[in-house]
């Protein structure tokens, strides 16, 4: 890393929270005065917006973040929409080039800090790693399908209409073991994350109850 963001680096916080959440990266420079555009991983921002210290991680382009990388405490000056992105200014960062040169860095902001979501929204790293419920096959007395366990919730996407669940299926016998396909590969469903098929979000028990056909 260059001087030029040495200059007004911010120092290793070694208290950094537990559950930081990767919301966005920063995209360049802006404008001659330390100022950062930022690309949210969300089209609702408000969590960048609301947030008054940000952590930065460096991640290399097209690698992975890793466990326990060091991050990095920041104080926002102001943060506020530029369009589909957010500028924004933090103390230390006082002209392009040292702006520049955070180019690429992630930012992170604590779970625990994110505002309220409105009644019946969800953020979507919440709904990661929950279970998902959904329709067996028909019973033969009562003609009515039973509720069973189809997967874990693995990632969430969107696809401009509207959120999608991918899940990872498991074991209609055995909700611990994968379901694997011909070449041993756990199987995956993509399930709309809309009224339609969902019916309750237990976040306290980690359960997505649809009404996803498990034969879909």
């Amino acid at each position: 890393m260059s001087d030029d963001r040495d200059a007004g680096a911010p120092t290793p916080d070694a208290t950094a929270p537990t559950d930081l959440i990767e919301v966005g990266h920063i995209v360049e420079a802006l404008g001659v005065r330390g100022g950062l555009k930022v690309q949210p991983y969300s089209s609702q921002p408000d969590t960048l917006l609301a947030a008054k210290v940000w952590w930065l991680r460096k991640t290399p382009k097209g690698a992975q973040p890793v466990a326990g990388a060091q991050v990095l405490k920041v104080s926002v000056l102001n943060a506020k929409r530029h369009g589909a992105t957010v500028s924004a200014t933090w103390a230390g960062v006082n002209d392009r080039d040292q702006a520049q040169a955070w180019r690429g860095w992630s930012v992170l902001v604590p779970r625990s800090q994110f505002p309220a979501p409105a009644e019946g929204e969800f953020y979507w790293v919440d709904l990661i790693g929950c279970q998902l419920l959904g329709l067996g096959e028909d019973d033969p007395k009562t003609g009515e399908a039973p509720k069973i366990v189809l997967g874990n919730v693995v990632d969430v996407t969107d696809n401009g209409a509207h959120s999608i669940l991918r899940v990872e299926r498991v074991s209609p016998d055995d909700a611990t073991q994968p379901l694997l396909d011909a070449k041993g590969k756990v199987q995956e469903i993509l399930v709309p994350f809309v009224d339609a098929f969902i019916r309750n979000v237990d976040l306290s028990g980690r359960v997505i109850d649809s009404d996803w056909p498990a034969d879909f």
